[in-house]
Formats: structure tokens, C-alpha cells, sequence
């Protein structure tokens, strides 16, 4: 039997959608309609707002939205025909021309970059056009070199295992929202969020992480990041005292920052947060940030003397605490102590003296346990509380996409998010691995790996002889490598500094290659950093 002949793959016309250029017309002058709507498309196609190519809305459509005949539009394509700034289809259609009459007349300021849109002009004086409060905010940068959007570039810290991530079942799961409900999935939702994924969190962080909440005291957020402008907003006035871990998460620092917050740094050491060091420090701070169960970025977990220390000098001061758990799902050895959330729920509840309000405000996201680009994370707020945080998501941007929170929530009730935390915790202790044995493989002897029990990255020191940290991390950009100085993450200069480096987000293969290109960079750069300090 003849084998039958390959099927020919047909190509498809893509359909260039015409443009409407705008005209404002003016009947009260003399100059005819026709010869507006000429100047108008004119100045359109000269100022690149048109671009060559581009294709003009018909004859009868511009007659319509312009409310003139359609005469004096042909009239007027008829003067941009003769005079080369648009061609006519034979296949139907008026199209911006290709080769401009003008273009050669153009200053090169005028003559817009591939896009079509004129580049911006940076303002030569920027700061002084900020407010008090936007200089402050642009003095601390939380983004990182931008890389193409669908490439892992060792060591970008903070980045989940993205490869490993179910998005078959998470499509059928969100397709299974649309199809049963639809229009729901089209209004307005709560502002607190989607009362079953609301429930969904609320009893899943009762089991993994012991956290006392009802439904109402969930709050969904547009990520971790949301929640601390939202609490930041809402409990601190301009010049508070604050205490934040250091070195410590850079992105809730820019959003104290934000909120005009007088920051003080509190050295971290190998049991978190020293909580006498900031009584001494600023004994009557409104509020502290601490990542006890895993704190970014040394990996240290808060012992259990240091956070009833904590409770005791925020109910004794009437202060806040802010905990982020983003990381505690990301042990891969150990069991993680309970949420400080919950240690103060039975601490309070063995007090004899009259029940004191909660001070603990608890913050997680699902971008690191599921994908970043879901933005949806959430707080724990105490119930009095509740209301005013629905309130204030309203104002920032009522409510996130309903159809991922709905779908989310049948991914936590189904049991797919918990086998998802299971493989992620395996592939991170694989990768963890993968990365200490490529560095006593390459780099022996010229960085020294800290151990750690859970997370996405480890710290590095270097050895004498070889570039500091901070230039280090400028010679990785220019080899496409992202690694960031521990100093980065202090207010005051670390006594040593040191470089984070995310495995989270490489396979074992990718994290081999990537330490052995690190190893020649500083093989290349051997004893630079020794005749700098010379």
C-alpha cells in the first residue's frame, strides 16, 4: 500500500486590525473638513503614531466615528494617496506607506524606535521631581537584572522549581471553573477574597503549620508583597520604629520604606533575631519583621526562647509582629517548630491574668510553592482586624482574578497541592545537594558553602585573593550569571560579606555547569580583589 503524501501545511494570513486614528475636527474655520482629516492622519503618520504598514479603518467606518460623509473621506485618502503617505490594497484596505515622502525630513528625535511609540526622554533631574516619600522608595531597588523571560539563569535566588510544577492539572482545573460557572467568574468578587480558597488556607495552615484562624481572618493579597503594604499602610505612621531582621528580606524593607517607617536593623545570628539587641535598640518600636521558621537570607530558625522573648516585649510594648512563613514549606530535613502565630494563640491562652488581643500578623504566598506569576498570597490578621484589611484591599485593587483563587482552592482540597509540596520538597533536596557537590567539586578552597535544612539557596563565603562580593556580582552579570552579595540585604556593611546562591529554579545539570562557569570567573579574577585592597 502506497504510503499516502505528507499533508502541505497551509499558511494563515494574520489579520492586521485597522486603525482609528483620532481627529478633532472644527467646523467654526474656514479650512474644509476634508482637509483636517487629511493634516490630522498626516500628523498621525509623520509623529509615528501610525506606523508604516499600519492599516487605516475603511472609508465608512471613519465616516461613522468621525460623523461626516463619506465623501470627504475619500476626499481626504484621496490627497494622502497623491501625495505617497498611504497605498491602497488590491486585496481591499488603505495601509500606511512603507516608504514615508517625509521621513528624510524628520529629526532623528521624532523618528520613533521599532514599536512604533517615540523612545522616553529620561528627566536629567528625576529626584527632584519625586516626593520625600518616592526618593525614599527609589533608594532601595528589589528587582534584578532582567534576563529573557523563559530562561533560569543560575543562581537567581527566590525561585521555586518551576520544572516540576503540574500545569496539565492546574489548565484542567482552571478550565473546569469557566466551564462550570462562568459569568460568576466574571463579577466582582470580596475583597478579603474567595470565601472557599479563604477556607481552603485557613484549614490547610491549621495542619502544616498549627495557625489558630477563622475564615474571616483570611485575607487573599496579590502576593506576600501586597500583604506587607497593606499592613504597613494600615498599622504604621509616618517615622514609626520598626525592627527588621539583618541582614534580611530587602522587599519588606522597601515596603516599610514606603510607608515612611524609621527602620531599625537587628542582627540575626544562628538563632534569629536577637530580641534583646532591639529592646536595646528601640525599645518601643511599633512593629517587627521576623522569618522564624526560616529566615532569608542566612537559613537560620528562631529558637523557641527568643520568640516567647518576642511575644513578651510585644505585649509588654503593645507593638505588632509581623511573621512571613514564605519558606517553611521548604524543609527538607527536620521538623519546622509550630507558626509564631500559633505559639502566641497558647500562649495567651495559658495566661491567668485578663486575655490580651493577638499581636501577630501572619504572611504566606503560594508564589513560591506554586508559581510566581499567580500572585496570589494571603495574611492571618486577629479578628477585630478583619474588616479594615477587606476594606483596604478594596481600595488598592478590589479583588484578585476569581478564577485562579476557585481553581486554587480545588487544588488544595483535592490533595494536589499537598503531593506538589512533597515533589518540590524532594526536588529541592536534590538540587541542594547537586549544588554542594559541584562546589566541593569546583570550587574548593575558593568559596565555602554554609549547610542548609530547607529553602531555595545557600550562602557562600569567598576566600582571600579573590574579588569581593559586590564585584563579583557585576562579573557574573556580564558572564548571564545572578548571584547577589549578602550585603545587599543590610542596612549597615556586614563585618564579612558573602554571595547568595538560588538553586531552586536549576535542575542538578543546569547547577553543574553554572558552578563550573562561576569557578572560572573567579579562576580569571584570582587575586584582584587581594591588589584592590593593596
Amino acid at each position: 500500500m502506497a504510503a499516502s503524501a505528507p499533508k502541505t501545511t497551509r499558511s494563515l494570513r494574520t489579520r492586521t486590525a485597522s486603525r482609528m486614528p483620532f481627529v478633532a475636527l472644527d467646523e467654526s474655520v474656514a479650512t474644509p473638513l476634508y482637509e483636517q482629516i487629511y493634516v490630522g492622519i498626516r500628523e498621525h503618520i509623520i509623529g509615528g503614531r501610525l506606523t508604516p504598514g499600519s492599516k487605516l479603518a475603511s472609508s465608512r467606518q471613519m465616516a461613522i466615528e468621525l460623523g461626516v460623509s463619506r465623501f470627504t473621506i475619500v476626499a481626504a485618502f484621496d490627497a494622502l494617496l497623491s501625495e505617497g503617505y498611504v497605498v491602497a490594497s488590491p486585496r481591499g484596505g488603505t495601509y500606511v506607506s512603507k516608504a514615508l515622502p517625509d521621513l528624510s525630513l524628520r529629526s532623528r528625535a521624532t523618528i520613533p524606535p521599532r514599536g512604533g511609540r517615540p523612545a522616553p526622554r529620561p528627566s536629567p533631574n528625576v529626584e527632584t521631581r519625586l516626593s520625600l516619600r518616592g526618593r525614599a522608595i527609589s533608594g532601595v531597588t528589589i528587582t534584578g537584572p532582567r534576563y529573557s523571560e523563559n530562561e533560569a539563569r543560575p543562581f537567581h535566588p527566590r525561585r521555586p522549581p518551576l520544572d516540576i510544577f503540574p500545569t496539565a492539572e492546574w489548565a484542567r482545573l482552571v478550565r473546569r471553573q469557566w466551564q462550570g460557572h462562568r459569568h460568576q467568574m466574571l463579577d466582582y468578587g470580596e475583597p478579603s477574597g474567595y470565601r472557599g480558597l479563604r477556607q481552603a488556607i485557613a484549614d490547610h495552615a491549621a495542619s502544616t503549620r498549627g495557625v489558630v484562624a477563622s475564615v474571616d481572618q483570611v485575607i487573599i493579597t496579590s502576593g506576600a508583597q501586597q500583604a506587607f503594604n497593606l499592613i504597613f499602610q494600615l498599622l504604621l505612621n509616618t517615622g514609626d520604629d520598626v525592627w527588621i531582621e539583618e541582614p534580611g528580606y530587602l522587599d519588606a524593607r522597601a515596603a516599610m520604606t514606603a510607608w515612611g517607617a524609621r527602620i531599625h536593623p537587628v542582627p540575626v545570628d544562628a538563632e534569629g533575631l536577637n530580641v534583646g539587641v532591639g529592646i536595646a535598640t528601640a525599645s518601643d518600636a511599633r512593629l517587627a519583621y521576623v522569618s522564624p521558621s526560616h529566615q532569608y537570607p542566612t537559613g537560620a530558625t528562631m529558637s523557641a526562647s527568643r520568640r516567647l522573648a518576642l511575644l513578651q516585649w510585644a505585649h509588654d510594648s503593645n507593638a505588632w509582629i509581623v511573621e512571613d512563613d514564605y519558606d517553611s514549606y521548604f524543609r527538607y530535613r527536620g521538623r519546622p517548630l509550630p507558626a509564631l502565630q500559633r505559639l502566641e494563640s497558647d500562649w495567651l491562652s495559658a495566661r491567668s491574668d485578663a486575655p490580651a488581643a493577638a499581636r501577630v500578623l501572619y504572611v504566606g504566598t503560594f508564589s513560591k510553592t506554586m508559581f510566581p506569576s499567580l500572585r496570589l498570597g494571603y495574611c492571618v490578621v486577629p479578628p477585630e482586624l478583619a474588616p479594615v484589611f477587606a476594606n483596604a484591599r478594596a481600595i488598592a485593587d478590589r479583588n484578585s482574578p476569581i478564577v485562579d483563587q476557585a481553581a486554587l482552592e480545588i487544588f488544595i482540597d483535592e490533595g494536589h497541592y499537598d503531593r506538589h509540596l512533597r515533589r518540590i520538597r524532594a526536588a529541592c533536596l536534590e538540587r541542594y545537594e547537586a549544588m554542594m557537590h559541584a562546589a566541593r567539586r569546583h570550587l574548593a578552597g575558593v568559596v565555602s558553602l554554609a549547610p542548609m535544612n530547607a529553602g531555595t539557596h545557600v550562602m557562600g563565603t569567598l576566600s582571600p585573593g579573590y574579588p569581593a562580593a559586590p564585584r563579583l556580582e557585576g562579573l557574573a552579570r556580564e558572564e548571564g550569571i545572578v548571584l547577589f552579595p549578602l550585603s545587599r540585604y543590610c542596612i549597615r556593611r556586614p563585618a564579612r560579606d558573602a554571595i547568595i546562591l538560588g538553586y531552586g529554579g536549576l535542575t542538578p545539570r543546569a547547577i553543574d555547569t553554572g558552578v563550573r562557569r562561576l569557578a572560572s570567573i573567579l579562576e580569571t579574577h584570582r587575586d584582584s580583589g587581594r591588589s584592590r585592597r593593596s
